[in-house]
């Protein structure tokens, strides 16, 4: 008769089941409130058109406020990196989206009377907007424990892709019943939802001990606590060699869809159907993309991260050649599902691999590299198709995609996204 094995012990008993994430109320606060600042993020820009097609704005004046916007995002990105690291990230929310909850009424006041108002309120939202950011990223950290972080940044990078579309198109459908002051006053009611809904977390920082300033000890300077953000940055080879592949990829890849698309679309094939319907695949690639990384734990997380950031290439790379729109819409869709198998690794390593009182900082430093790079991109690529023709230019943009995430992947600790054992850093 066989002896009857014994009971498992802790460590050979199987591990439990964690609940979803969406049935995490601190989560969902937190996610209710990035939905709520995506939502007005893309809708302000829909509602400024809608008052150039009613004539109470120009489009020149269209123009000097969304770069006021882009102004105050870019330089908001590393002061509230050290804000959100030096005191609540909670905190950094809360004031962030007050100021621009307050300022979009402000530009609607000024509609017909003052471009300089509404350019100063502009520059006010778009501070907001980039105060959040890291802020954003730091308290997902808080509030979401390390296991199911993937699955959270999965559901934040979801609900950008969705406000990308619900954004526009509430706002065009509102605009049949209300006029261009109440969707900005409605714009400003979003951003006090992304104030106050995310709840405070637990700062990992402080349980591990770090202490805060006696009282009436002088503070080190912005300059040199982000420069502690940028040298902790260095201590992860992986994260520097990512950040500037996704710069590249961002300033090649995002121009060709914001500048040669458009051109491709009316000059090549007659009809802007292409257009929106590479937009529309490329939103719904990265929603799958999203839904993919919410379950999907690759082997190598890192490599195949890289490997999602690199078929962004095949968007400038169909318009490279006369294809059939069919296939210029499979290649954004392509590209919008690998940017996600891309995104949610990034903030994923991010969080658990940086010193958690520096995230915020470090996640400034992704955030004012990828995206404050996008508008020079833009300004370049429309002279660079004038000067060297659209198919060398689109081209070259492929083969940046293609290339950096791939000279990325040699970087130490691009594998997995960590630090390899063993291996010392840069201080």
């Amino acid at each position: 008769m066989p002896t009857p094995s014994a009971p498992p012990t802790a460590a050979e008993s199987p591990p439990v089941k964690q609940p979803s994430i969406l049935l995490d109320p601190a989560f969902l606060r937190l996610w209710t409130g990035a939905t709520a600042s995506g939502l007005a993020t893309w809708a302000l820009p829909f509602v400024l058109g809608l008052a150039v097609f009613e004539r109470t704005l120009t489009a020149t004046d269209l123009g000097l406020l969304l770069a006021a916007r882009t102004v105050g995002f870019l330089a908001a990105v590393p002061v509230a990196g050290v804000l959100a690291d030096r005191h609540s990230r909670r905190g950094v929310v809360l004031w962030a989206g007050l100021a621009s909850g307050a300022a979009a009424p402000v530009i609607a006041a000024g509609l017909g009377r003052s471009v300089l108002l509404m350019a100063a309120a502009a520059a006010v939202a778009g501070a907001g907007q980039g105060a959040c950011r890291p802020a954003y990223q730091a308290l997902t950290a808080e509030v979401v424990d390390a296991g199911r972080r993937q699955q959270a940044n999965a559901a934040m990078t979801l609900a950008v892709r969705v406000t990308t579309l619900v954004g526009p198109s509430s706002a065009a459908l509102l605009a049949v019943f209300l006029d261009t002051w109440a969707l900005l006053v409605g714009i400003g009611l979003l951003w006090l939802v992304a104030a106050c809904a995310p709840v405070t977390g637990a700062r990992p920082g402080a349980a591990e001990g770090t202490p805060e300033p006696a009282a009436g000890a002088v503070r080190a300077s912005f300059l040199a606590e982000f420069a502690e953000g940028v040298r902790e940055a260095r201590r992860h080879p992986w994260f520097l060699a990512g950040l500037g592949a996704l710069t590249a990829v961002i300033a090649t890849g995002y121009s060709a869809t914001g500048v040669a698309l458009p051109l491709v679309s009316r000059d090549e094939y007659g009809t802007e159907v292409v257009l929106a319907g590479a937009m529309t695949a490329y939103t719904a690639g990265a929603l799958g993309g999203a839904l993919l990384m919410a379950r999907w734990r690759p082997r190598f997380p890192g490599w195949a991260a890289l490997t999602g950031l690199a078929a962004y290439g095949f968007a400038p790379l169909s318009l490279v050649f006369p294809v059939h729109p069919v296939v210029v819409m499979a290649a954004y869709a392509v590209a919008g599902i690998g940017i996600e198998l891309f995104n949610v690794p990034w903030f994923t390593a991010a969080q658990r691999e940086v010193a958690p009182d520096k995230l915020a900082r470090v996640s400034s430093l992704d955030f004012l590299l990828s995206y404050g790079l996008a508008p020079l991109g833009l300004a370049l690529i429309a002279p660079a198709i004038d000067a060297f023709g659209a198919t060398a230019v689109l081209a070259g943009c492929a083969l940046v995609c293609f290339a950096a995430p791939a000279t990325a992947a040699l970087a130490p600790g691009a594998r997995g996204f960590s630090v390899p054992r063993g291996r010392g850093t840069t201080p």
